[in-house]
């Protein structure tokens, strides 16, 4: 059995003009959210995509993980074509750890970005891992339609948006109708 070309792995698409009928859409019908989201997954080059999962693995590098061995590191590219990094730093009080993603994001809010476009995490581990739970929540904050791509030691590869590994997540809209904000 032959095996897929990494570009095929990962889903990538060439960029192409939304014209005619594509995927069986006229060009007088409204995309559905899917169609929208699968678009916004496809607009990351490959020459893009490339450049941050090298530096997600360069970065997994200088992680602080004495107790977990766990290398991650994250590449996040701002709407401006920004890139930020991040590594876990773990603590010996456990909760007091930080994720490679939660920390590139932290990167990007601290040079006044605020709009994710993509995130790249990188993890030494046969499997690719998604972000956990508090960093999906993070990331939401930012970017909840951000493409996360996870790479790995092995072939496979995770390729979604936000939105689909955090359905119906609690944010700003929350807050605002209840007055919060």
């Amino acid at each position: 059995m032959e095996k897929p070309s990494r570009r095929k792995a990962m889903g990538i698409a060439a960029a192409g003009a939304f014209g005619g009928v594509a995927n069986g859409i006229t060009p007088d019908a409204v995309p559905s959210e899917d169609l929208q989201r699968e678009e916004a997954m496809n607009e990351l080059s490959d020459e893009t995509l490339q450049d941050m999962i090298k530096k997600a693995i360069i970065v997994s590098k200088k992680a602080y993980c004495p107790y977990s061995k766990f290398e991650v590191g994250a590449a996040v590219l701002t709407e401006k074509g920004d890139v930020f990094l991040g590594c876990n730093v773990e603590n010996a009080s456990y909760g007091l750890t930080i994720c490679a993603e939660r920390n590139a994001v932290f990167q990007m809010v601290a040079l006044a970005r605020q709009r994710i476009k993509a995130l790249v995490i990188y993890t030494p581990t046969p499997k690719p891992s998604a972000p956990c739970g508090a960093c999906r929540q993070v990331i939401n904050e930012f970017g909840p339609d951000t493409l996360i791509v996870s790479v790995c030691n092995g072939p496979d590869v995770l390729r979604k948006t936000l939105s689909a590994l955090l359905p119906d997540a609690f944010g700003e809209a929350n807050l605002k109708e209840f007055g919060g904000m």
